[in-house]
């Protein structure tokens, strides 16, 4: 992708010498004024960084003003960098991090054909060799924590089979997890970082747990994207909050959550990593219970991988195998989908549903619309139910866009709201009773004497409802005027899923019709 930049990788080298040869700001005696432009310096460098990764995303997305933007961008930090060792007090270490997550983004975007990381710094061993300083920089600049995933597990063909397993009949479902993950990377993965936790064991469990579905439920009763039974949950704070919402489905709170669960178990197991996800998924008791009776053996180890289910012996090399291919995707010939994920928000001009927007944003910038991506970043909604004007949804900057043009008003907005509220009942045509009877000529009759209609008897409200095929809580909720949480609570149905089955005789409280 931006390896077209090769008219600024060997500036790179010489900027890292300007920053070695620069004087510590600790070493200055800095005044007000000296400290003001230092700051207008370190906005400048962050402005320049964000024009970069914008740049990114438009060549990721084929739109030829990435390389343009991208180069513009590169210019301008490489004049702040010149300015701030002529600037006292400039604080260079910023400077130096805004060129290492410059680097790092160049490398998480580049495509098979790109040279990896490693290639990139050796481009300036020549400098290196006479700068020693430039070396330790350099050396700095490659020390890159993403990858203390490998030295955590054990690489085996256990792995190798699911690795297998991944790039075949699951491969559709590990790009689909990558694409959901990187929509929501900004809420889970600080989390993980926080706790010392690699980002691809992150990845690894949502891939194997949900594949990145929010809304994602087991059998078991497991909910959300880390998948917490509620007894678990409640111990690490995810559960019911009060408003009738399930946090197990938030996604910061379920990766803060399972961080602070996994660096329980690893320090419980010492530190075994296999172990901790065989406890993760088959009870953290059998885990300990397991690895004491063992004398502290590995979850590889007969006598403890023995003791677990077939569903555990499988989840944790499934893990551990998303986890490595997220660290290594060119090795096994993987390009995961390029995602404009910049985080945005939007206020609702009129009320909508999830599914409604869904409509009218259309799938322009993706393949498979935006449903998914509004229901993970908007977890307290169903994708049915009318959200209220004015209120503020989570997005990406691109969803938002999208929004002001196709569903605030608009010719798509109000074809979206007629799809999303036709009703199948209403195209079916009935009979009329058969035969006619002839009456002859009405004659009018005086208006003195004009006998008044009856009054209507008043219908009777329906007390009971039969599911057919096609309902769902909203849709009945919406034919008999019913307040949707107190219909729901009337007939035990729990959120956010209010699942109704066909057949089903629903006890209509709370409603008008």
């Amino acid at each position: 992708m931006f390896s077209v930049f090769v008219r600024y990788r060997r500036p790179l080298a010489a900027l890292l010498f300007l920053l070695c040869l620069s004087p510590s700001a600790l070493a200055q005696r800095v005044s007000a004024k000296d400290k003001a432009a230092a700051d207008v310096l370190v906005q400048r460098m962050s402005a320049a960084e964000q024009r970069y990764r914008d740049a990114l995303v438009l060549a990721g997305n084929g739109d030829p003003r990435g390389m343009d933007e991208g180069n513009a961008a590169l210019e301008d930090m490489e004049d702040v960098v010149a300015a701030c060792t002529k600037q006292k007090g400039c604080p260079m270490s910023d400077l130096l991090a805004a060129w290492k997550r410059l680097l790092k983004a160049e490398v998480d975007a580049a495509d098979d054909e790109d040279p990896g990381e490693d290639e990139l710094l050796e481009a300036d061993t020549a400098l290196a060799a006479d700068i020693p300083e430039a070396a330790r920089t350099l050396t700095l600049l490659g020390d890159d924590r993403r990858h203390a995933f490998d030295r955590m597990v054990e690489y085996n063909p256990a792995i190798q089979a699911g690795i297998r397993r991944w790039l075949t009949d699951m491969r559709p479902a590990l790009m689909n997890s990558y694409e959901n993950y990187q929509y929501m990377r900004h809420l889970m993965w600080p989390e993980f970082e926080r706790r010392g936790l690699p980002e691809a064991l992150l990845f690894g469990i949502m891939a194997k747990e949900s594949n990145g579905r929010v809304h994602a439920t087991s059998r078991a009763g497991a909910a959300g994207p880390l998948q917490f039974m509620p007894a678990t949950g409640r111990r690490f704070g995810l559960g019911p909050d009060g408003t009738g919402f399930d946090s197990r489905y938030d996604p910061r709170s379920a990766a803060m959550a399972s961080a602070a669960y996994l660096n329980e178990r690893l320090q419980q197991l010492n530190n075994d990593l296999e172990l901790s996800l065989a406890g993760y998924n088959g009870g953290e008791g059998r885990a300990l219970r397991v690895h004491r009776a063992s004398g502290g053996s590995g979850f590889w180890n007969a006598s403890v991988y023995d003791q677990f289910p077939a569903e555990t012996r499988d989840y944790v090399p499934m893990v551990v195998a998303a986890a490595w291919i997220f660290l290594h995707p060119r090795q096994y010939g993987v390009v995961f989908p390029k995602v404009d994920a910049h985080p945005a928000t939007f206020k609702l001009s009129r009320a909508a549903s999830i599914y409604e927007l869904t409509i009218c944003l259309g799938n322009s910038g993706t393949r498979d619309g935006y449903m998914r991506t509004l229901r993970n970043l908007n977890p307290r909604y169903e994708a049915e139910v009318w959200i209220p004007a004015g209120t503020t949804l989570n997005a990406t900057t691109r969803i938002a866009g999208l929004y002001h043009r196709h569903c605030a008003s608009g010719a798509r907005a109000n074809l979206a709201r007629a799809l999303v509220n036709a009703d199948v009942n209403t195209a079916i045509v009935r009979d009329g009773p058969a035969g006619n009877v002839a009456v002859g000529d009405v004659t009018q009759l005086p208006s003195e004497v004009a006998p008044q209609p009856a009054p209507a008897a008043k219908k009777p409200k329906a007390r009971n409802h039969k599911v057919a095929k096609g309902d769902t809580l909203n849709r009945i909720a919406q034919r008999y005027g019913c307040d949707l949480k107190s219909l729901a609570r009337a007939n035990a149905l729990k959120a956010p899923g209010y699942s109704v089955r066909v057949g089903q005789q629903l006890k209509l409280e709370g409603c008008s019709g």
